[in-house]
């Protein structure tokens, strides 16, 4: 019985703050307890997921979004590749919106570019509980609408599932961002593009 409550009292993820620069940071994550000195794991029933996609279904467009998850055969072989999330903002929006509306922007297409692809299995592994707190996102900027829609054009074209946000009801385009991806397939989409700064 004591067993019981023990495994379900780790249960719930949190993370407590360090106090100070010495002091151990220790983290609960599920099952397992993990300081600087030494990890406990305790027994666990995992959840798996499945996901049915379509070999007919090569790439579909559904409003802004873009599904080429098709492509996504090789993305998990390679367990080393650090899975990251693109987001793409515009350079003139930046100088001429509040900093808060960008931002906002931004979050729009990274939570919709989520969302659309939730049972995607390299998006399930970037929202597991256990790596939650471990994402990767590539903030870079664009100069203006034009570039924005090439970006969005050129990723269409290489077969990289994304979400253009167009901003309503004004139907302006200001933001990319891609579903989660291993770098190694997505980042030479992004090699000439600026971080966001």
């Amino acid at each position: 019985m004591a067993s019981a409550v023990i495994s379900a009292a780790f249960r719930f993820p949190f993370v407590t703050r360090r106090l100070s620069n010495t002091a151990p940071r220790i983290r609960f994550c599920h099952s397992t307890i993990r300081s600087s000195h030494s990890t406990i794991r305790f027994a666990h029933h995992r959840r798996r997921f499945t996901t049915a996609s379509s070999s007919s279904m090569s790439q579909q467009q559904t409003g802004d979004i873009v599904d080429a998850s098709s492509n996504d055969e090789n993305s998990a072989k390679n367990p080393d590749d650090v899975v990251v999330q693109y987001v793409v903002l515009r350079r003139d929006l930046i100088d001429s919106w509040p900093l808060g509306s960008v931002v906002t922007q931004g979050c729009h297409a990274s939570v919709a570019a989520i969302w659309s692809f939730k049972d995607d299995p390299i998006t399930l592994q970037y929202c597991d509980p256990q790596h939650i707190d471990s994402m990767h996102k590539v903030t870079l900027e664009v100069k203006g609408e034009t570039q924005m829609m090439n970006l969005s054009e050129k990723l269409k074209l290489g077969g990289i599932s994304h979400k253009l946000w167009m901003e309503q009801p004004e139907n302006i385009p200001t933001c990319i961002a891609t579903k989660p991806y291993p770098k190694s397939q997505v980042s030479s989409f992004f090699k000439k593009l600026k971080l966001c700064k």
